[in-house]
């Protein structure tokens, strides 16, 4: 299969490659691997015509810059023409009007949407199995979760089913499920890349990210997709820089690590060792790596759920049966209209965050735990603000654990949200990270480690990224 998209382009450019050849090949792998449910529908018939047409460029010399990438999206990224219905009921057969402004931007370079992916039901999950469509199975081991809520883009990527996916992250959506499954899962900055065509969780959270097999082509999605959008007023007017052509390390870097994260009862311990062996690594080579007590680490889950919910809870309110979507038809007026088709509509875990949404919103709680919320999560910018004064990147585990068994954490939901205890912080702050594979822990799954930087200092920080996955023999 194919490794990279430098790879396939340089086959394709001397003849010894089609882009027909490439889409037939992932085709044949997705139909044959379908058991794990990574896509909720393939684009067959169509990612063959684009096929013709971009090799017919190539010939012409004037392909885009992604030409023969392979990419499939998460089902709640807007593709005009085909459906997209976040994983719920409650969007069956919502066919996009128009496109997302990240995938206009990928078919303007030439890249081929093979698919929709599948995800947790509007992307609150960290497992992949709230989705309508069910569970989407880890390729190492089928008894696994795939992790979430973007499962079905890790998988997609992990198996060779495409050859980069995109996602969302709210609160590691795309790093989890990265570490999960062994691929490269990047956040970038809030801002940096248009939610438009993004359909909405948490609104100050949502970020599109991407999922790859190595870091350049993360790179060169990201310079693809990024930048000012006129139908996004929170897009950041900042150049979008050649990620992918500025990935040496040019420098010795100061490192921080929280003692809190290494220290939480929670955490693996082989996951801890290896993420020290990377640590004494570093060191040897001259970089700067130091623990540092992030007095705030505590509050980090409890400020992230308390706004996510509420913010869910507004967002939600526009499915309803009565414009778009599933509609319950057992219904005598407008109130059970909307009651039933919201009752049947969405799932357990999206009712839960409604409802805790609506409840934290709620007059004589409102300032209790939604507005006590907003100045914890100033206080966490803050301080974050502080440890990048003094350092260029902070590292931690990705996850706790590698993947958990299918259906292990279902019945205790505390349980799953801790699940982002170590990704939620880069939401929280609205800064960059990344996922990358660190190794396969005993049991024989992989697992990775995070990266976090500054807002916009994405160049750097997938420099780094890259320079440690290359040197992932060392330590």
């Amino acid at each position: 299969m194919y490794n990279s998209l430098s790879e396939i382009q340089k086959q394709l450019f001397s003849n010894q490659l089609s882009v027909e050849d490439i889409v037939n090949t992932y085709l044949k792998k997705i139909k044959k691997d379908s058991h794990l449910n990574a896509f909720v529908e393939v684009f067959e018939k169509e990612a063959k015509t684009q096929a013709k047409k971009i090799d017919f460029k190539i010939k012409k010399n004037n392909a885009g810059k992604l030409a023969g990438l392979v990419i499939g999206i998460k089902d709640n990224i807007c593709y005009k023409g085909h459906k997209a219905t976040a994983g719920s009921k409650i969007l069956k057969d919502f066919v996009s009007t128009y496109h997302s402004t990240a995938v206009k931007r990928l078919i303007n370079e030439d890249a081929i949407i093979i698919g929709r992916l599948n995800c947790d039901e509007f992307a609150m999950g960290s497992s992949n199995e709230t989705s309508v469509y069910g569970s989407v199975l880890n390729p190492f081991d089928e008894t696994r979760v795939s992790g979430g809520s973007s499962g079905g883009s890790a998988v997609a990527v992990a198996d060779n089913l495409c050859l980069a996916a995109l996602g969302s992250d709210t609160g590691g959506s795309v790093r989890q499920p990265a570490s999960f499954c062994g691929v490269v899962g990047l956040k970038p900055t809030y801002g940096r890349v248009s939610r438009y065509g993004l359909i909405a969780y948490a609104s100050s959270f949502d970020q599109i990210g991407i999922l790859a097999k190595n870091i350049r082509d993360a790179a060169l999605i990201l310079e693809t997709i990024a930048g000012e959008d006129g139908f996004d007023s929170t897009v950041s007017e900042k150049p979008v820089s050649e990620y992918s052509k500025s990935l040496e390390l040019s420098k010795n870097h100061k490192i921080a690590f929280f003692n809190n994260h290494l220290n939480n009862k929670e955490l693996d311990v082989e996951i801890r060792d290896k993420i020290l062996n990377v640590f004494d690594y570093l060191n040897s080579l001259g970089h700067s790596v130091k623990g540092v007590d992030f007095k705030l680490a505590n509050l980090l889950i409890p400020t992230y759920y308390v706004l996510t919910t509420a913010e869910a809870s507004s967002n939600l309110l526009r499915y309803d049966g009565v414009r778009f979507g599933y509609r319950n038809e057992n219904s005598n007026d407008l109130n059970s209209l909307y009651t039933n088709t919201r009752t049947k509509g969405f799932g357990k875990e999206v009712k839960r965050r409604i409802m805790t949404g609506t409840f934290v919103l709620s007059k004589g709680f409102n300032d209790e735990y939604y507005t006590k919320a907003q100045k914890v999560r100033q206080l966490i910018q803050d301080e974050t603000n502080k440890i990048f004064n003094e350092f260029d990147f902070i590292i931690s585990p990705t996850t706790p654990t590698t993947a958990f068994k299918l259906g292990a954490k279902n019945q205790n939901p505390v349980e799953m949200y801790l699940e982002d205890i170590f990704t939620v912080h880069a939401n929280l702050v609205g800064v960059p990270a990344i996922s990358i594979p660190l190794g396969k822990h005993s049991n024989g799954m992989p697992f990775g480690v995070q990266i976090i930087s500054d807002k916009f200092k994405e160049q750097s920080l997938l420099a780094f990224a890259d320079f440690l996955l290359k040197n992932l023999k060392f330590f």
